[in-house]
């Protein structure tokens, strides 16, 4: 966990704009202005990861608003969860709601969580990855299914990041249940790894990130109350997460993906709690 005068820091780095826009009430689509900030460099102008947003944090908002709000957040990558791209969509109506990321300005950079349980799963999963023009599928596919899954990966050349869901969820407890079932198979099959669950199963985050840095696709960051099953997303830097420690490993390795934010608390009203975080974060960047 940081420490006070760490997280004081932070947030004076952070800068007040970014947290400060998150915190007005929520507002409708056509009332959300664009926000831009400067990419994510890092000292000497070597290009550090990008951050992003997983749509789940507004699950409970339409896709235009969604887009609207990860705009104003200044974020510009977005990975989509169904709510907001329904996987029975027809390719026309991918491609439309697809137009509208773009014309946001964002790039959709991934689909999921998707869960694959049967192998008609798969193939939706795969073309519906296709028709949104995207190169990356963020899964939980059943254990038997992954022979499957490595053929349709060389068939579309769309990679495959597996999320682990922590130790009360039985298919990829941990980023390394993970690990162990693709380090074989095809390189385009990795990790997405959830560091508030890795954090949740006694796993600290930025040791898994490091230890299966070859394999790691994607990141899906927020910070938890509680080392224990039972934790909850809170605002980062509210947390247990040593995040200072995590996005120096992540610089550490070199990780040029994508750091999506997955917040979770306040489904009805998260757009404070998110830029609280994406403030924090950009604090942390700043001071390393």
């Amino acid at each position: 966990m940081v420490d006070k005068q760490t997280r004081r820091d932070v947030l004076r780095l952070a800068g007040a704009g970014v947290i400060a826009a998150g915190l007005k009430p929520a507002m409708g689509a056509e009332q959300i202005g664009a926000s831009t900030y400067p990419s994510v460099s890092a000292k000497k102008g070597k290009e550090k990861f990008n951050l992003g947003l997983a749509s789940y944090t507004f699950r409970k908002f339409p896709t235009e608003q969604t887009i609207a709000m990860t705009k104003r957040l200044g974020l510009k990558y977005i990975g989509f969860k169904d709510f907001h791209m329904p996987l029975k969509s027809t390719p026309e109506q991918i491609q439309t709601t697809v137009a509208k990321v773009k014309e946001a300005g964002l790039t959709l950079y991934a689909c999921g969580v998707i869960y694959m349980k049967t192998e008609a799963d798969i193939q939706q999963a795969f073309d519906y990855a296709k028709a949104a023009g995207t190169k990356m599928i963020i899964g939980v596919p059943n254990y038997e299914l992954l022979g499957l899954v490595e053929k349709k990966v060389k068939e579309y050349d769309i990679k495959v990041a597996i999320h682990n869901h922590g130790a009360d969820f039985p298919l990829y407890p941990s980023p390394a249940s993970a690990y162990e079932r693709v380090k074989d198979l095809d390189k385009r099959m990795g990790l997405c790894i959830d560091i508030g669950h890795t954090q949740r199963a006694g796993i600290d985050p930025s040791e898994a990130v490091e230890k299966f840095a070859d394999r790691l696709l994607d990141i899906h960051i927020k910070d938890e109350s509680s080392a224990t099953t039972e934790g909850t997303t809170v605002e980062m830097g509210r947390g247990v997460i040593d995040l200072v420690k995590l996005m120096r490993t992540l610089e550490k390795i070199d990780y040029s993906g994508i750091a999506a934010f997955e917040f979770e608390k306040d489904e009805n009203d998260p757009l404070a709690g998110v830029a609280e975080s994406v403030g924090y974060t950009r604090g942390i960047l700043a001071s390393i």
